[in-house]
């Protein structure tokens, strides 16, 4: 349902928390460093007034994008504004954003929040400029991977790419690795990695694209 909010993690020094946010029930990742106080939004899909409060008494240092569709991005322009922070997004997506990011990124860069260390992956496929950030066992997947199956894709060419983008990047991954995705409930990645290797394995259409999931031939 959409406004909900739920704690993803938490101790003396992290706290990540989910906001499904309205209107399309896309989700909102707020991650904040207890120890300097300072905090990242991934994605801003809307609920603003829910984000501002969340976020009240903490220095924003980024609100970062893991692309540039609408639903990821209804409250950005509002959020940048009244958050004052700086808008980090990869350079193939910056054209179809409504407001231009300050800091372009292409992958392999770390961003960091207190003493919150995040890793930039480039996962192109759903769009061409999706991004995934990785800290701890947390891995923000954006419309990349979901539990049951890839992001939504518009040609054989984008399937082949996000494939890649997960065989490469997300599947070398450990174990514990949480999958904390744009839509949805939190998925882990062993089970994912088991139901992607099945999938890898079977025929299936070199014209495949659009909703796939792992099950599908």
């Amino acid at each position: 349902m959409s406004g909900n909010l739920s704690v993803v993690a938490s101790d003396e020094h992290l706290e990540i928390l989910r906001l499904e946010s309205e209107p399309y029930g896309t989700n909102a990742y707020m991650l904040i460093c207890k120890d300097k106080n300072e905090s990242i939004l991934i994605d801003a899909p809307g609920s603003a007034k829910k984000i501002k409060e969340k976020l009240k008494g903490t220095r924003v240092k980024y609100i970062i994008l893991t692309h540039g569709h609408m639903d990821h991005v209804l409250a950005l322009e509002e959020l940048r504004s009244d958050l004052q922070t700086s808008l980090a997004a990869h350079n193939k997506d910056a054209a179809t954003l409504p407001v231009k990011p300050n800091k372009l990124l292409g992958g392999g860069e770390h961003i960091s929040c207190g003493k919150i260390d995040l890793a930039v992956l480039y996962t192109p496929g759903h769009t061409p400029g999706s991004l995934c950030f990785k800290t701890g066992k947390y891995l923000f997947s954006g419309d990349t991977i979901f539990p049951g199956g890839p992001g939504k894709t518009g040609s054989p060419q984008d399937f082949k790419q996000i494939m890649e983008s997960i065989e490469t990047k997300i599947m070398p991954l450990p174990d514990e690795t949480v999958i904390l995705p744009g839509h949805g409930e939190p998925g882990d990645l062993k089970t994912e990695r088991e139901k992607f290797d099945t999938f890898k394995g079977k025929e299936r259409s070199k014209e495949l694209y659009g909703d796939v999931t792992w099950l599908d031939n």
